[in-house]
């Protein structure tokens, strides 16, 4: 794993506001919804540990609600220009514009990400990391999902994945793909844990 590389951002107040976002839009839509409160810091420090800030290409977010692990990997050292967040949410896509103006943020689909991404990443992806509620879908829908970022990423580049389930949300053991996962992260509302899953 590549050694750590911080640069110094502002700390910013907690934003209360951003919780009360998330209970509403779960309540409205629980199944498209990756989380019921956003990541903790220390979820969003162990997904964004995965990614080389030295790396090149783009680094694509899916889900990232009001940013949590947006700051983790800006705070991790990825320059915001190389940041595409896929939002489906309109209003958290609007609060994302507005918090990481030099990031390119895409409201639609995440698990159409092949179409919907083919115009805006033009060079292997350094990394993709998600907060997508996999384990809520259909294994041939999470498979698809894999197929489509895998094609999208540099060989070897990582597939960040958390969820709150205890296994895997893509099988083990799938051909030409590696699979390894963090401790269970106790600092987050429910616990979770984060996979992560590279192509040869």
């Amino acid at each position: 794993m590549p050694s750590h590389s911080f640069v110094r951002v502002e700390k910013k107040p907690l934003r209360l506001d951003d919780e009360m976002r998330f209970i509403r839009t779960w309540f409205e839509n629980p199944l498209s919804t990756g989380a019921v409160m956003p990541s903790s810091k220390a979820l969003a420090r162990t997904m964004a540990s995965y990614v080389d800030p030295e790396s090149t290409g783009p680094v694509i977010e899916l889900g990232p609600g009001t940013g949590p692990v947006t700051e983790a990997l800006v705070q991790r050292g990825v320059d915001p220009k190389r940041l595409v967040l896929v939002e489906f949410d309109a209003d958290f896509a609007r609060l994302l514009r507005t918090r990481y103006p030099a990031a390119t943020v895409v409201q639609g689909d995440a698990y159409r990400l092949k179409r919907l991404l083919s115009e805006t990443v033009r060079e292997p992806a350094a990394a993709m990391v998600s907060g997508l509620p996999l384990v809520t879908k259909p294994l041939r829908t999470r498979l698809r999902l894999m197929s489509d970022a895998l094609a999208l990423l540099a060989p070897g580049a990582p597939f960040i994945q958390f969820t709150y389930a205890p296994v895997s949300p893509i099988p083990k053991g799938l051909a030409g793909i590696s699979t390894q996962s963090s401790e269970t992260i106790w600092l987050n509302l429910p616990p979770a844990r984060v996979w992560v899953y590279r192509g040869a």
